[in-house]
């Protein structure tokens, strides 16, 4: 049996907030998106916890 590489990928989503505060260190998470459903890039709201808040998170390369 053959294995295709498959649809499903593996990325990185990183908070816009925490970048433009200053503050030390970066909110990163690790998810999955189907390329072929979702071709651009991921947002989603995710928790921060050097911010302790909600923030957007965005997909990056």
């Amino acid at each position: 049996m053959a294995k295709s590489k498959g649809n499903r990928m593996q990325v990185i989503l990183e908070c816009t907030e925490h970048k433009e505060s200053g503050q030390p260190g970066t909110s990163r998470y690790v998810t999955q998106k189907n390329r072929k459903n979702t071709p651009d890039r991921l947002e989603l709201k995710k928790y921060n916890p050097i911010l302790k808040k909600y923030t957007i998170h965005k997909e990056i390369k």
